[in-house]
Order: structure tokens, then sequence, then C-alpha cells
């Protein structure tokens, strides 16, 4: 069996996604051979990603029936940092290629990462949108209560970069360490407004509502996928990373709504 999710909400958005998919991609072969692929691999992975690198851990493991997938989902600087001290980890998957060139920088890739999607920021509102959010500027009028990531996170950098670029500075009332937690502060009424990826508000479905913003162009985020030197799985790893980076992810991230990287 595969790990539990770090993530908030991931076997709801789990659903959604695959509501909004359709029936998962059949299965395909890895780039190694099933019947050389054996024993476990542990992927780390953003928290946005909770929901298509479940399908594609599931559909990994029918490919190869020798192989048991864990995953760990939570804000990529989090991940970046349990890497750093120590964590066994086989393959690392980020929301930004700030993080993933931290762990290049100190040795700890086995390659190169390979670039497999991107994404932007989307304001999510409850669906009644009580605030009567209609730009990224409404974030900043008195009274609103939004939430944004932590800076450390990918989803801070790129909410920081937003205001740069549209010329507002937010005031946010909580500064959450992932995508996932913004998101539970709009679902539980906790905000009237949070800056989360497009992924985000597309698995949350009727949950929220998504406002997009033309600002939100002007910030992409890049998500880099690599195998980590540390990993006592390397054959599984690369190849997990294959089918990421293949037909299958690449299949079921487009029906997730990223972009091709």
């Amino acid at each position: 069996m595969r790990g539990a999710s770090a993530a908030t909400g991931a076997v709801a958005a789990l659903a959604l996604l695959a509501g909004c998919a359709g029936a998962a991609p059949a299965p395909s072969r890895s780039p190694a051979s099933a019947a050389n692929l054996t024993g476990s691999v542990t992927v780390f992975a953003a928290a946005s990603l909770t929901a298509t690198f479940t399908i594609l851990a599931t559909d990994f493991e029918k490919a190869n029936p020798g192989v048991t997938v864990r995953t760990s989902f939570a804000g990529s600087g989090i991940l970046l940092t349990q890497i750093q001290q120590g964590a066994p980890a086989d393959v690392f998957a980020a929301a930004d290629t700030r993080t993933m060139q931290s762990l290049a920088d100190g040795g700890a890739l086995a390659g190169a990462a390979t670039d497999f999607a991107t994404n932007t920021l989307e304001v999510a509102t409850p669906p009644d949108n009580p605030a009567g959010i209609r730009t990224f500027a409404d974030l900043a009028r008195p009274g609103v209560k939004t939430v944004i990531c932590q800076a450390a996170q990918p989803c801070g950098a790129a909410a920081a970069a937003v205001q740069k670029a549209a010329g507002v500075t937010l005031a946010p009332v909580s500064e959450e360490p992932s995508v996932s937690a913004v998101l539970t502060a709009v679902t539980t009424g906790l905000a009237d407004a949070g800056l989360v990826y497009r992924t985000d508000v597309r698995g949350a479905g009727a949950k929220v509502r998504g406002i997009e913003f033309a600002e939100s162009d002007r910030v992409v985020n890049t998500y880099p996928i690599a195998v980590l030197k540390g990993t006592r799985n390397a054959a599984a790893a690369r190849a997990f990373v294959g089918y990421v980076t293949g037909a299958p992810g690449r299949k079921l991230l487009r029906a997730a709504g990223f972009g091709s990287p």
C-alpha cells in the first residue's frame, strides 16, 4: 500500500479530478521492464500535485506489480528541508525550479531534473464570493480576509511576484505552508479569498469559485522532477520519473489543468 498523503483534502481533490478527467488513463509499462522492478520507491511531491500523483502512483504500481510507491505531499520548501535533513526519499517533484536548484547546488540529485508541468495562480473564494472579489486588486480592499502561502514556498514566491507585477500590495490575514492549507482556509470560511494554483481551483470543484486575473500569466511556475542521490532503488525511481514525464503523466496533468513546460 502507498503511504498516506500529508496534504489536506487529498481524497476530495482526487475524486473531483477523476470526475473532470474521466476514467484514469490506462496503466502503461514504465521505461524499465516490470520484471526488473521490485521494492519500494518514496516520492516527495509538492502539495499541488497531490491528486495527480496519487493517481499516477496507483497506475505505476499496476504497471509494475513488484513495486510499491509511497507518497508524501507538502509545501515544496518543507519537503526541501526534510530532504536536506536526511529524510529518506527517492524522487522529488517541486512546484518551482528554484527549490529544485537548491538540491542540485547541494549535490543531492542523482542526475539532471526534468521539467514536466507548469502552473499559474488563481483567486479562490467561497462559492457565494461574500467579499465580491472580481479582480486581483480587490484582494487589497480594507476588510477583505485574504490568505496566501508563506514566502518560502513556491506559491508564496509566486504571490509576491504577482503583487509586484500588478502593483498591488496585499495584507494577508494568514500565510500558510502550502496551497492545500490556503484552500482549506477558503473552503472552511476562514478567508474571503486565497491565492492558489489554477489546478487547485479545478480540483476543488463546487467548493470554491475561481477568479482568473490577467497578471497571473506573467508569473508561471515550472515543475521539475528528479531522482535523489540517496535513493535505495534507483531503477524504480528512474522508471517513476519516466512515467510522470511520459504519456501517462502528460495526459493526467493536462486533465488536471497543468500546462506543458
